[in-house]
């Protein structure tokens, strides 16, 4: 849902991207080790519950980094394939090990935090899939990696002042959350695709 609001604060990126000089890539790779930071932090949090917030400030630098780095492709004209190609890998194994990290945590039933990665990895394949065949990319659905960002900031501030809740950590409810709504924007976006194929064939 918050990527909707992608095109709105886009003109707020341009001077922040400005700062941090040509190289794209280099940001993009940037971001993928605070990724890897938060899975480190989420994995050690349970026995020492101050690095959820250190995994909660890994998470919205991953999130700032994964933002400008193609606004910077653009302004220094070097927007291309390769870039496009690492920016959404570089996504990839951004979500794998953070939501990887909490699932091989003791915040997380196993199995929740399997399905959950495989979840979130499905909704993100289908965006890129659309485009693969000749749609634009997708980040239609209520459950966008701008969504997940958002909700994995706030989480780990929240389960540092609370318990179990109804039997459950509450970064546990947060992949169950995922599961559910990752499966939602999987249909949502599914049959958006679907449907434009089926229009493409008729034109």
């Amino acid at each position: 849902m918050l990527d909707k609001l992608r095109n709105k604060i886009d003109f707020m990126l341009e001077p922040v991207a400005r700062k941090f000089g040509k190289e794209a890539n280099r940001i993009s790779y940037l971001s993928l080790i605070f990724a890897f930071i938060a899975a480190l932090s989420f994995y050690y949090s349970y026995a020492r519950h101050y690095f959820l917030f250190i995994a909660s400030i890994s998470i919205i630098l991953n999130g700032f980094f994964d933002a400008i780095d193609g606004k910077i492709a653009r302004l220094s004209k070097k927007a291309g394939r390769k870039g496009d190609f690492i920016d959404h890998a570089v996504d990839r194994f951004s979500d794998a090990l953070i939501i990887g990290g909490i699932a091989a945590s003791q915040w997380c039933e196993k199995k929740i935090g399997i399905a959950a990665i495989a979840i979130v990895l499905l909704v993100s394949y289908l965006g890129t899939q659309a485009q693969a065949v000749g749609y634009k990319r997708i980040y239609a659905g209520i459950l966008g990696r701008a969504d997940r960002i958002a909700i994995l900031f706030f989480a780990p501030i929240f389960q540092y002042f609370t318990g179990k809740i109804s039997g459950y950590y509450l970064m546990e409810w947060v992949m169950i959350y995922f599961i559910l709504a990752g499966i939602i924007t999987i249909l949502q976006r599914y049959y958006r695709i679907v449907k434009w194929l089926e229009k493409e064939k008729y034109e």
